[in-house]
């Protein structure tokens, strides 16, 4: 028996690939790091056959002409099923030979002992199907290979990629790989995580008409980072199906991941079959059916698929992409067109100070043994009050910046000094201190100048609806706080139309929704917030939401629908889409 260090049955590690050393020595040791580092979370076979289907990869297809690419095989589920079904048609199949078989797999894993242990399942399935040995072990030299399905030379073009990429952040790469991939990947951008090249190679190895399906987390459909992504999708793709699985049980490990199943095809489109599904015990036929429903292209008959929706031209160049009803989606083009982004309108979004290392930093301003000028009130989300009013919890920070936003000469300090070496080891180690030591006292961010006096709105980032404090100018913002100024709109009358359900209605279609139902009110969201210019709101408009800003919520709803000339229907649309 042969055994994975026989040279007869070694993977082919390198592919070819000219690479520094030191990128081949991060590949070495992704090959053997533990699954958290690689991001290996494991999908459940359930869930894996209903990928599949998606996909196409289907007994009922010509499987025997089509060409499947699995980019991160892990422990097989979806290898394992894939061949399972590839076998399946080819018992089936008059005068079948080896050859039939020989090319129609690809599949790639990065981790040695994960692929040895899944070519040994395969093996005993290809046994199982009466494969002579030695024909099982050519033709997983052919189907497999263990490397970084980054770097990896690959005989595309495929009908199907299929899977479930690495879910692994940039900063738990090693840097030159990184940078390799930035080189190769237009979508590694901001803090894109890994799978969103994965997204890209796998598009670019597509056949004319062929689909990638994957299960991964969705947050690069509206995110910062995945614009680029959206951009080449949109630019030379059709997104064809979404399945959001958000409430289900999907993978073998509790994750803190909010994923999806999509399959974006070669090829335009305009409609996008969108589905929810909300049921953690979903099963096997329930998914079947689904698959049956999506795939069919069509909307879900009466009593059948209520859950599946048609959507048309879900997303424009790099914005986030608009995964709602029709009407919904009207609505929302009907507010693009006819207004201004918040900032057009001349209002500012910002984010309050981040420090690094808050439990030093930010005390109750009694408990801060500095200099008096050195200590700045600052504002908490715990301060934002769910009716929009702001009560100050007693915080502050001891600001190392001066009023005209320089940093201060520390050893005109001697009791802020003295506070700060007191607390030395942890301030020091912050990566903004080892990178300038001479400056190590700062703040990550800097505190703006004039920010604090001036009038503002502050908003929390993780809440179930819009929640706006409005604060006169005596607090600073913390980090997790965002906060609105403007030169030309009145601030009071803002913090109504923010409050209101038609301002939440618009993040909600942009942002990414955590798990409750809580929404994400960043400020790449909040800057896509359509607004007049308050030069031609009328006076009466301006008094009635200045008004509605101190009042019940239902008031600012009132009066941003009548600033924003909202219908009947157009209002039931916004409650729906909230409510869902």
């Amino acid at each position: 028996m042969k055994t994975l260090a026989d040279p007869a049955v070694q993977f082919d590690i390198f592919g070819g690939v000219s690479r520094s050393g030191a990128v081949e020595a991060a590949v070495e040791a992704m090959a053997t790091a533990p699954a958290e580092a690689r991001g290996a979370v494991h999908t459940k076979p359930d869930i894996a056959r209903f990928v599949l289907d998606l996909a196409g990869w289907r007994t009922s297809a010509d499987l025997l002409r089509m060409r499947l690419l699995e980019p991160s095989f892990g422990t097989g589920v979806f290898l394992i099923a894939a061949v399972r079904r590839l076998l399946d048609v080819w018992e089936q199949t008059p005068d079948r030979t080896i050859d039939q078989l020989r090319g129609r797999i690809r599949a790639v894993e990065v981790h040695r002992a994960t692929a040895a242990a899944t070519r040994s399942r395969l093996l005993a399935l290809l046994a199982d199907r009466a494969i002579p040995e030695g024909e099982a072990y050519a033709l997983l030299d052919e189907w497999l290979r263990q490397d970084d399905f980054l770097l990896t030379p690959l005989d595309g073009p495929f009908d199907v990629v299929v899977g479930n990429p690495p879910y692994v952040r940039q900063d738990a790469v090693a840097a030159p790989l990184v940078a390799r991939y930035r080189a190769d990947y237009e979508t590694v951008y901001d803090r894109a995580d890994l799978y969103v090249p994965f997204i890209e190679r796998g598009l670019r190895l597509l056949s004319d008409g062929g689909h990638l399906t994957y299960i991964c987390a969705d947050r690069w459909m509206k995110n910062r980072y995945g614009g680029p992504l959206r951009e080449m999708v949109t630019r030379g793709y059709a997104l064809r199906h979404v399945v959001t699985l958000h409430g289900a049980d999907v993978f073998d490990a509790e994750v803190d991941a909010y994923p999806s199943v999509f399959t974006i095809q070669q090829g335009r489109a305009q409609r996008t079959q969108i589905a929810v599904v909300e049921n953690p015990s979903v099963g096997p036929a329930d998914l079947a059916r689904l698959a049956k429903i999506v795939t069919r292209g069509g909307e879900a008959p009466t009593g059948e698929g209520d859950d599946v929706r048609m959507v048309t031209s879900v997303g424009s160049g790099s914005a986030p992409w608009v995964l709602e009803a029709s009407d919904a989606l009207d609505l929302l083009r009907r507010l693009e067109h006819e207004h201004p982004t918040i900032q057009d309108a001349q209002c500012r979004v910002g984010i309050g100070v981040a420090t690094g290392a808050d439990r030093v930093f930010i005390r109750p301003a009694p408990d801060l043994p500095i200099e008096p000028d050195r200590v700045l009130p600052l504002a908490v989300a715990k301060d934002v009050r769910e009716d929009g009013t702001l009560q100050w919890s007693g915080r502050a920070l001891a600001n190392p910046f001066d009023d005209e936003g320089a940093l201060v000469d520390i050893g005109a300090y001697p009791l802020l000094r003295a506070y700060l070496e007191s607390h030395g080891e942890v301030v020091r180690n912050r990566h903004v201190a080892r990178k300038a030591p001479q400056r190590w006292y700062r703040t990550i961010d800097k505190v703006r100048p004039g920010l604090r006096e001036t009038p503002k709105l502050l908003i929390p980032d993780i809440k179930g609806g819009a929640v706006v404090a409005y604060d006169p100018g005596e607090l600073y913002p913390h980090h997790n706080l965002y906060f609105v100024t403007s030169d030309e709109w009145d601030v009071r009358a803002l913090q109504a139309v923010l409050r209101s359900r038609v301002a939440e209605f618009q993040v909600a279609a942009y942002a990414v929704r955590m798990r409750g139902g809580y929404l994400r009110f960043q400020a790449q969201y909040l800057r896509r917030i359509r607004l007049p210019r308050w030069s031609r709101v009328p006076a009466l408009q301006r008094r009635a939401l200045a008004a509605a800003a101190v009042g019940p919520r239902e008031a600012c709803d009132q009066a941003a629908r009548e600033l924003f000339s909202v219908s009947d229907a157009e209002w039931a649309t916004i409650c729906e889409t909230l409510e869902n």
